[in-house]
């Protein structure tokens, strides 16, 4: 009689599966380059073995089976690939009992690193501090949570609607932000948004009112920006003390302190955007800010910049420095001087970057409501003060065709229209920090659907990422996301009602009903694209091959899923490949793979620095908000490039732009390997996926 059943480990009794087997074996022999039959021809023999001293009623073990498979490579005298197959059951087996050190029972088969990520910051814990709950009832919790608020709308079936956000989430074709998913149906607060900006005027009372109301929203998960500018310069004159003011740089310390102290409940540290524009007196020292490695950490810095100052650069004119208290002239300096010390001290330090702030403003959906001044920390959002906005993206990499010559359009719609409603939603589900939040927020009712996975996408359809073809599905997507996200924002208009400023927006002109006052971002998706196992928002692929930092010096060698795959195909796979490429990241120097390979799997390194901020203003295009994006420089990158890049967003309508040298700071997240040193590999912390390789707070 054969066998049909095997236990696992568990305990629990399954259907018995031969291609395993096949598989694992086939494993093996890949990488050690022998016949690629042979894994068939053991397989079968080793299914044999297993049915001739097994049966139903003495069912074998996973372990079993593992046993029969090592003796039967030793009698084909195959002791590489016995030791291949060996190495790589020992390799399963530790990442097993990792997670079990971990706590987690990982009941959606998801990698190692990011059972790591859901521990330390997303999974229900008791009072003891023990997980209590497993990935799949993560979404659960929050899909039901979110769907419930629409039971008050006869026309939604919201059990139906609770299984259609909690497919979308535990299938990883989309995923909110990180507030949403730590805090959504837990005995807590409910504040689930992302983004925040807080108003600071020129008093003690504002400037510490907003320190506090900083504290509250950082426990909670969310992120902050302020405007320094409203903010006297240093030296002037406090009337009622008859002192002598410290300017904003003094208050920004204590902001930083305070970050530092909340830790956001110990999930994620804080992260703030700091905003100077460039026609404050204290603008130099606000550029200069973070000269020392350990200044701001919890903070990115960006110059509030005006068309005005582009031109003054061009031409170079000089510009007026304004006090804000008195409206008065300080100060005239040339524009071109300001210019390239933002220039340096973004090449030196990776900060500041530029706010384009008329680029932003032209795109203000209610300007009657003011003028937008500053962003959340990473850029991507740019907020009227007292605004939140809630975020979530969709998975691209999962949005492919099952032939995998394009992208799944039906697929994509549903998951935009799934999430836009899911957003939606969090308004109404949300538990506001402050009134004037919730009354600001309520008003406007702004949320950001965005995307992550695009480089993985683009290497499914076989298109290099610094390419022509590239930028165009970028378009493509975006214009096909916003299009689909504003359709259903105009449905929940006229099902719920339009948002409250709507009368008073850019919309009320061309629309009869809307929602939502924007309804896209592209975010930098940190720690959500590493659940999901995709590459960080609209960023390249950071490196080939890596070892990652797991836990208490325990290091796992990554491979790119896509890569390995190529190169299997062409019969090209072996270990020594694997570990030469983790040496440096990149592929580009790897003289025996094929310049096809070469020109696909390109990492943010590898690319022109041009092509970022192309790619940038791609998805600018069709994006309401803005788009977080890191221009990846290397050591060796000019000071001319910097301000090439600069004057090159500006040029293309970007909103913001970041860069960052490789190796200007010393808290990177990731350490490529030195020529002196062939025995060290690419390394990255666990929770790194791409994007901006500092830990202050770029990649939330």
């Amino acid at each position: 009689m054969k066998v049909t059943k095997i236990k696992k480990r568990t305990g629990e009794i399954v259907h018995f599966q031969p291609s395993k087997i096949t598989k694992a074996i086939s494993k093996a022999v890949v990488t050690t380059n022998s016949d690629k039959d042979l894994a068939t021809r053991i397989s079968k023999e080793v299914v044999e073995k297993i049915h001739s001293v097994y049966s139903e009623k003495n069912i074998p073990t996973v372990e079993d089976i593992q046993d029969i498979v090592e003796k039967t490579l030793i009698k084909h005298n195959l002791p590489d690939v016995a030791k291949s197959y060996i190495l790589y059951r020992n390799k399963q087996s530790e990442k097993r009992e990792i997670k079990e050190i971990f706590g987690v029972s990982d009941d959606l088969k998801l990698r190692l690193n990011s059972i790591k990520v859901l521990r330390e910051r997303y999974l229900a814990k008791n009072e003891e501090g023990e997980i209590i709950e497993t990935p799949s009832e993560l979404f659960l919790r929050v899909a039901k949570k979110v769907a419930k608020t629409d039971t008050k709308y006869e026309d939604i079936n919201v059990d139906e609607l609770e299984k259609i956000f909690f497919k979308t989430m535990v299938n990883l074709d989309f995923l909110p932000n990180s507030p949403t998913l730590m805090n959504a149906g837990l005995d807590v607060p409910q504040q689930l948004s992302a983004c925040f900006v807080l108003p600071l005027n020129d008093s003690l009372e504002s400037i510490f009112n907003s320190i506090k109301n900083m504290a509250l929203i950082h426990k909670s998960g969310g992120g902050t920006g302020f405007s320094f500018s409203h903010i006297r310069p240093k030296g002037d004159i406090v009337k009622t003390t008859k002192g002598i003011a410290s300017g904003p740089l003094s208050f920004m310390k204590v902001f930083d302190v305070t970050t530092d102290v909340v830790k956001q409940g110990g999930r994620r540290r804080g992260a703030n955007m700091g905003v100077l524009r460039f026609d404050h007196p204290d603008v130099i020292e606000f550029i200069t800010a973070k000269d020392a490695d350990d200044t701001f950490e919890n903070f990115n810095l960006s110059v509030g910049v005006t068309d005005e100052f582009i031109k003054a650069v061009k031409r170079d004119e000089s510009i007026d420095l304004v006090n804000p208290r008195t409206n008065k002239k300080t100060k005239r300096v040339a524009a071109r001087y300001i210019f390239d010390l933002i220039t340096y001290q973004a090449w030196k330090t990776g900060d500041p970057g530029l706010l384009f702030l008329d680029e932003i403003n032209r795109y203000n959906p209610t300007p009657e409501e003011g003028i937008i001044e500053a962003s959340n920390p990473c850029g991507e959002v740019p907020l009227l003060v007292y605004e939140s906005c809630n975020l979530g993206s969709i998975n691209l990499s999962n949005m492919i065709s099952e032939d995998g010559s394009d992208v799944d359009w039906e697929k994509l719609r549903k998951t935009v229209r799934t999430g836009i409603h899911f957003l939606d939603n969090i308004i109404d589900v949300n538990e506001f920090p402050l009134p004037e939040i919730e009354e600001k927020t309520k008003g406007n009712r702004k949320i950001g659907l965005g995307v992550m996975g695009f480089a993985e996408l683009l290497i499914q359809l076989n298109i290099p990422y610094d390419s022509n073809q590239a930028l165009e599905i970028a378009k493509k997507i975006m214009q096909f996301i916003n299009d689909e996200a504003r359709k259903k924002s105009e449905e929940l208009g006229k099902m719920k009602g339009s948002f409250p400023n709507f009368k008073k927006s850019i919309y009320n002109e061309s629309y009869e009903f809307m929602r939502n006052a924007t309804v896209t971002t592209i975010a930098p998706t940190g720690t959500i694209s590493v659940i999901a196992g995709c590459s960080s928002g609209i960023e390249p692929l950071f490196g080939i091959a890596f070892v990652r930092n797991i836990m208490g010096g325990k290091k796992f060698f990554e491979v790119n899923s896509l890569f390995e795959k190529s190169l299997k195909e062409k019969d090209l796979y072996s270990n020594d490949l694997i570990k030469r490429i983790a040496r440096k990241g990149s592929v580009k120097d790897i003289d025996e793979l094929p310049e096809d390979i070469k020109s696909l799997y390109v990492t943010a390194l590898d690319i022109n620095p041009s092509v970022h901020v192309m790619m940038q203003s791609a998805f600018q295009e069709f994006t309401d908000n803005a788009v977080s994006k890191t221009v990846n420089l290397p050591n060796d990158a000019s000071l001319e490039q910097v301000k090439n890049i600069f004057l090159k967003a500006f040029k293309l309508n970007c909103k913001g732009i970041t860069l960052y040298r490789y190796g200007t700071k010393k808290n990177q997240v990731l350490s490529i390997a030195d020529d002196s040193n062939q025995s060290e590999y690419f390394n990255v912390e666990s929770d790194y996926s791409g994007g901006c390789p500092t830990s202050g707070g770029c990649n939330m």
